[in-house]
């Protein structure tokens, strides 16, 4: 039976190869053929007007290198690159929504590709549901990816999923961690940290205190809590242990209250901009003492920001931000946005992108990557901004 299989597999190769060169050999004279019989080299298309510009190569249409070399067709080049793609690991690096946050870590991604000669999956689950990133996952597994790097949108209960795809292929968790299950390696800053720089911010903006609102996509998430605690406790002055496992989170629900610093509650939005943004809006309504405006995803300082213009309390309720979003980032250089916490995203995506090409490679690496999260203020966001504009960029 092997000799029979063996005999049928060479049998279809020689015939695919005849076929390709046939199908080659008739390309060729069939381009010999409109050059020589045209004289000057023009597409045999004659609806094509004579000073459009030719596609690129990259883009899989037919390119002309230098004066009468003829072009490659598309469909050979492109089996060119399946054939070079086969040879690369596939590695998949998935997120927990769609934002501008995670275009930077895709950039962080796509340079990494390259440097790196390995094959990267991008995918943002269009909704932030644990059932869209459990699909997104499952379905590149079965596709045949040899590697996951995952931001979980509920560690805590997704800790059995995560196991089962770790017994498939390597996994890593990146920007929020799942240190409960099997994951190899973690990708981040330090979340309750980041949170109680983010406090020190409020604290600049109303250093005789006041009332404050936190604004948050979900609290299922790892570094969600530990963000939001950071902040908490950073304006209650509390001292925490290093071991973020040992927190005590405070409540979600009702008023926390230590006398200088007022928590007025944390309004959630399930990853929904336009939820985020009539939540602030109510809060500005609903809450006349409310001083200062706390987002700590990358869409809440900007859903505030717009609901304080239209409030026409821009200034007059201090607004405290998290990570790079330009509305933000203007905010601050106009002088209505304290400052902001960065990560690093780009950073985030491009040392997914290696460490999973090191473990698939059977190199050592550390289980905690520390990337340290900064304060934006009005003295730097200029070079940061700049900086981050080259990043986007490529």
């Amino acid at each position: 039976m092997t000799n029979i299989n063996q005999q049928t597999i060479m049998k279809t190769q020689f015939a695919h190869n005849l076929l390709r060169t046939f199908s080659s050999l008739s390309i060729v004279a069939l381009l010999a053929f409109g050059t020589g019989c045209g004289g000057d080299g023009k597409s045999l298309d004659s609806d094509v007007p004579p000073n459009t510009p030719k596609p690129a190569a990259s883009d899989g249409n037919e390119t002309t290198e230098g004066n009468g070399t003829a072009p490659t067709a598309w469909w050979l080049e492109n089996e060119a690159e399946e054939v070079d793609d086969k040879d690369k690991l596939r590695i998949a690096f998935v997120t927990n929504m769609i934002a501008d946050f995670w275009n930077i870590a895709k950039a962080g991604c796509r340079d990494a590709e390259k440097e790196l000669g390995v094959k990267v999956e991008v995918k943002m689950p269009p909704e932030a549901t644990v059932i869209k990133q459990k699909q997104i996952v499952e379905d590149l597994v079965s596709s045949g990816i040899q590697a996951i790097a995952i931001s979980p949108l509920d560690a805590d209960n997704q800790v059995q999923w995560l196991d089962g795809i770790a017994a498939k292929v390597p996994l890593i968790t990146h920007d929020s961690d799942a240190p409960g299950s099997k994951r190899l390696v973690y990708i981040g800053m330090d979340n309750y940290k980041a949170g109680r720089m983010c406090g020190e911010l409020v604290k600049k903006a109303l250093p005789e205190g006041g009332a404050v609102m936190l604004f948050i996509g979900r609290l299922e998430q790892d570094n969600s809590k530990h963000r939001r605690q950071g902040v908490i406790d950073e304006l209650f002055g509390r001292d925490r242990p290093e071991t973020l496992d040992q927190l005590a989170y405070d409540p979600h629900e009702g008023v926390l209250d230590t006398g200088k610093y007022k928590i007025l509650g944390t309004m959630t939005d399930q990853g929904k901009t336009d939820v985020a943004k009539q939540k602030a809006a109510d809060s500005i309504n609903a809450y006349p003492e409310m001083k200062a405006m706390v987002g700590l995803f990358e869409y809440n300082p900007p859903a505030c920001y717009q609901a304080l213009k239209q409030a026409g309390k821009l200034g007059e309720i201090k607004l405290i931000g998290f990570d790079e979003n330009d509305v933000t980032l203007q905010g601050i250089k106009d002088g209505y946005v304290t400052g902001t916490i960065v990560q690093n995203p780009y950073e985030y995506g491009y040392q997914s992108v290696k460490v999973l090409k090191d473990i698939l490679e059977s190199k050592k690496t550390e289980a905690y990557i520390d990337i340290p999260p900064r304060k934006i203020v009005r003295e730097n966001v200029d070079e940061y901004w700049d900086d981050l504009r080259v990043k986007k960029e490529g």
